[in-house]
């Protein structure tokens, strides 16, 4: 597979043969991650962390800070994210060939996350039930959700959290793409005269920092809120991967979007199939933990043997 021009350059040079906008990109981080400080200081502030009312918002709020920088270097360095729809992957991209990443990206980072239990299973660290559900239960129950398990059975809500998985990757795509915009879109393309896999490599690393904040209150990676620095660094490295190459693929990060969108979707589906009695450490199980990150590592050495990355370059 090719990049075209368009997608390889910001300008009518090819990516490796100009600079980084480092100026650009500076900005573009400074802002991104200052303005997540600012929005979640009120759970640092609180005392209650992550127990807040209004954590959910506060989180929510900060996805939208990336998008926040892409603005900042729009307004301050205009001529750097010119056309702007174009160099941040704000249209459709390419109009051909596209519908398998499309089809990858709203259903293949699901699947990811449904098997990620069962691999976690398979070595040993998770405890299935998938006949009562026992652990789901309980959560339901620890969420103040007795009434729900009171008017339909357990099997009957986890059918309805399986099916919501469908529409799931469009609706959190509302907030994805204020993450989205600003890595895939804005900083992925900006980093590329310093190579593919560095550049990806590199937007992984500063995305995964970038959640430091809020890994630090417990966030993600609760059993394990300093190392989880480092945690979060790795996954979203391999996972930032995955939506790079579907943002360079497509020319548009709508893929990425809905990709990141399915990856939130599936987030806790391991809660929903463990069996009670047991701990869930993010750190191991889970999406977020090692076993899960196998299968997207995996999916990463197919992309590599079969040629599809790195994309190839026009001649």
């Amino acid at each position: 597979m090719e990049i075209d021009a368009d997608s390889a350059t910001l300008g009518d040079k090819p990516a490796e043969s100009r600079a980084v906008d480092l100026k650009a990109v500076c900005l573009f981080y400074a802002v991104a991650f200052a303005l997540g400080v600012t929005i979640v200081s009120p759970l640092w502030t609180s005392g209650q962390g992550l127990l807040s009312p209004n954590a959910r918002l506060f989180l929510a709020i900060m996805m939208f800070a990336p998008a926040a920088g892409v603005l900042a270097v729009r307004l301050f360095f205009p001529d750097s994210v010119k056309p702007i729809v174009r160099s941040t992957g704000l249209g459709l991209g390419r109009r051909s060939g596209v519908l398998g990443y499309w089809l990858f990206s709203w259903f293949g980072l699901t699947l990811i996350g449904l098997a990620t239990p069962f691999v976690s299973a398979l070595v040993g660290l998770l405890r299935l039930d998938l006949q009562n559900y026992s652990g789901y239960r309980e959560l339901l129950l620890a969420r103040l959700a007795g009434p729900i398990l009171e008017r339909y059975s357990i099997q009957t809500v986890v059918q309805f959290q399986l099916a919501s998985l469908v529409i799931a990757p469009l609706f959190n795509a509302i907030f994805t793409f204020g993450e989205e915009w600003g890595w895939r879109g804005f900083l992925l393309p900006k980093l590329l005269p310093l190579g593919q896999w560095q550049a990806l490599i590199l937007t992984g690393v500063l995305w995964g920092l970038w959640h430091a904040p809020i890994v630090l209150l417990g966030y993600d990676y609760p059993f394990h809120p300093k190392l989880g620095i480092l945690l979060m660094t790795i996954f979203c490295l391999i996972f930032g991967i995955v939506l790079g190459w579907l943002r360079l693929a497509t020319d548009s990060i709508w893929p990425a979007v809905i990709a990141h969108g399915a990856i939130n979707a599936v987030g806790e589906f391991t809660y929903v199939v463990a069996a009670s009695g047991q701990k869930i450490d993010t750190a191991s199980v889970t999406i977020l933990g090692w076993t899960g990150w196998i299968l997207p590592l995996l999916l990463i050495l197919v992309l590599v043997l079969m040629k599809r990355l790195p994309l190839a370059e026009p001649k």
